[in-house]
């Protein structure tokens, strides 16, 4: 789109933190965690001491072996070094792919054995709690970010190796390989080049130029997540202070945000929901946030009533962000305490003008409408280049210049769009499971989760978590559903023992197939 494509000359981040050091060298980088491969740092960096950092790391993996073109992989235990060590990489021309810590080991090799012949970059924990042995016969080679194993390299032992100078590589080089979620399976690689991040950076920006007052912002996103990346630069090259947070413990989190009190708070849908309690904290950590930013998925009204209500600005915004990780954002919302309190879950909003753009088309012939949704489609310079290994998997997403979100839903006459399900947890005959699931948040303040999934005979079955795992009271239950599609009887379930994926989603359809094994008593 023509607005992603002017003056776009790629994102460059093996040199991100080097710009933003020579514009606001004194900005700093706030952690709740220490980096593994440096933590004798601390937790609060200069951008300039993180320019320096990623040098460092960038010179490590030179000495290792590491060329311009190569590809690195990065799989570790969770850590910002994971987002530093993907920038030195790119530094040095190589390619980093970056696997989600929550992968089990079985996943991650063949995922590495489909990057063909990587470096490896991971920890003695990953390769001792995780990782089968067949990996090593997987990677080029294997380099330690902690710890120590026989058959692998410490980078430790690579402190001082000689700086090199950054290479420049093409903007429509590949320059990032993240995965998707893998809801429905193995994830696939997505790759990004330059050019792309920087044409999704483009909507992103433009979003939080509204923001002028350097507020602290902080971010709770997947380090192996692409939005990391253009979230990141967004701050770092304004000059916003940066407080990037590996754990989303409520607890910890509001003590964090009492002290720090950020004025931007970015973070996956599922990561607000675990933070309503933040709301009713005495001391008010959310009180400072004016601006909330929420990633790729359609939020619960619930929660942004709470954040809404919980921070003490004038006039606090909530933004939604719809999009997936091959494509960006596509279309955005924005929420305030006016709008938030009736507003409709499942308007996702509105594409980005000369940005992208969105239609819906029918599935059945029919007309699109709410009771007939169609394939959402999109059309963005963001989107990736390819899936690694998968191009025919990539082709079949893609229609004329159209990619195929495989999420259903309908515009309405003003052009907003709904998102209503995924096209693969449709379950027929019963409408929008998440319209569903909108409306029982809404109705008990005790649920952290629901969802809505089709058993063995194909019924919907309502899968609850409650605050504090208290039984759930069926009186209040059967006056929450009375007015929605029937159900079976809702299973009660630990929070924890959901399947997750890497960005906090559950995996619906692992679950469906669990609730099927365990009533045919697997």
């Amino acid at each position: 789109m023509l607005l992603q494509r002017v003056g776009n000359r790629g994102i460059r981040l093996g040199t991100l933190f080097d710009r933003a050091a020579g514009r606001h060298p004194a900005n700093v980088v706030v952690l709740d965690h220490d980096l593994d491969l440096a933590p004798d740092l601390g937790r609060r960096l200069t951008v300039t001491e993180i320019a320096d950092l990623v040098d460092d790391f960038a010179s490590r993996l030179w000495a290792a072996g590491v060329r311009p073109g190569d590809r690195v992989v990065v799989y570790k235990t969770n850590s910002f070094d994971i987002t530093l060590l993907a920038c030195a990489a790119a530094r040095i021309g190589a390619v980093p792919a970056l696997l989600s810590p929550k992968l089990d080991g079985a996943t991650v090799a063949e995922l590495v054995r489909r990057v063909d012949r990587p470096y490896l970059v991971t920890d003695q924990a990953k390769l001792d709690g995780e990782l089968p042995a067949a990996v090593f016969g997987h990677a080029r080679r294997v380099l330690l970010a902690a710890g120590d194993h026989p058959d692998a390299r410490r980078l430790g032992d690579l402190a001082g190796a000689p700086r090199v100078a950054p290479v420049a590589m093409s903007p429509h080089h590949p320059t990032l390989i993240t995965h998707t979620s893998g809801t429905t399976g193995i994830p696939k690689l997505a790759v990004h080049t330059g050019w792309t991040l920087q044409a999704r950076y483009r909507p992103q920006a433009t979003a939080t130029a509204l923001v002028r007052k350097r507020r602290p912002v902080a971010v709770h996103v997947s380090f192996v997540h692409s939005r990391l990346f253009t979230a990141m630069a967004i701050a770092v090259l304004r000059g916003f202070p940066l407080v990037m947070l590996a754990d989303d413990d409520p607890r910890r989190v509001a003590d964090l945000f009492a002290r720090l009190r950020p004025g931007v708070v970015e973070a996956h849908p599922n990561t607000f929901m675990r933070w309503e309690g933040l709301a009713d904290d005495p001391r008010r950590p959310l009180a400072q946030v004016k601006y909330f930013s929420s990633t790729f998925d359609a939020i619960h009204p619930r929660t942004v009533r709470r954040m809404l209500g919980a921070s003490r600005q004038r006039m606090p915004l909530f933004a939604q962000l719809y999009g997936q990780s091959e494509a960006g954002p596509v279309v955005g919302r924005v929420f305030t305490r006016h709008r938030g309190e009736d507003a409709d879950g499942r308007c996702v909003g509105h594409a980005f003008p000369g940005m992208t753009t969105v239609r819906v088309v029918s599935r059945d012939g029919r007309p699109v409408s709410a009771a007939s949704p169609g394939y959402i489609e999109v059309r963005t310079n963001g989107r990736v280049l390819t899936y690694l290994g998968e191009a025919e998997r990539y082709a079949q997403q893609e229609h004329d210049a159209w990619w195929r979100m495989g999420d259903v839903g309908y515009r309405t006459r003003w052009g907003c769009l709904h998102l209503l399900d995924r096209e693969v947890d449709v379950i027929p005959g019963f409408g929008s499971t998440l319209t569903a699931e909108d409306a029982l948040f809404s109705a008990l303040d005790e649920l952290v989760e629901v969802i809505i999934v089709p058993g063995p005979d194909g019924t919907a079955v309502p899968v609850v978590c409650t605050r504090d795992d208290k039984p759930l009271d069926p009186a209040a239950w059967a006056r929450a559903t009375a007015g929605l599609p029937p159900m079976a009887e809702p299973v009660q379930r630990r929070l924890e023992e959901l399947p997750q994926t890497a960005t906090i989603k559950i995996k619906r359809l692992e679950l469906a197939k669990a609730l099927g094994d365990e009533s045919r008593g697997r």
